[in-house]
């Protein structure tokens, strides 16, 4: 994990030069963690799952590549709809909305999220 929280330069990174790490099975993921946002690239393999879950991070998920189903609820209610992102595509969940995702192929995609937390939804929280 990379954690720059100076705000006093800007930093480059390169994705090739970042650590990996495996929070779930068939998931792997890189981060690199500001003062007040995050992002996270995840490589999902074909079968990935989380269940839907909520947290306080305000996420916009960019899909890369790949395909990637979106199970996203309402505040205070147990009914979801699916929606299926590929290549190029973007989804925006607000703070506190159930949400949870499969991956139907091998996907790339890009979390960010703000504020940065150690722990997201991946994480088990």
């Amino acid at each position: 994990m990379t954690d720059d929280r100076s705000g006093t330069t800007a930093t480059s990174y390169d994705w090739a030069d970042l650590e990996l790490d495996h929070p779930v099975d068939r998931a792997t993921r890189q981060r690199i963690i500001g003062e007040r946002m995050m992002v996270s690239r995840f490589v999902l393999e074909p079968g990935f799952h989380i269940d839907p879950h909520v947290h306080d991070n305000e996420q916009i998920s960019v899909v890369i590549e790949g395909r990637l189903r979106y199970r996203i609820g309402e505040l205070g209610s147990d009914e979801f709809h699916e929606e299926t992102l590929v290549d190029g595509q973007t989804m925006s969940i607000p703070p506190d909305v159930p949400h949870g995702a499969t991956a139907l192929e091998r996907t790339v995609v890009l979390d960010l999220f703000s504020p940065p937390s150690e722990k997201t939804g991946i994480d088990g929280r």
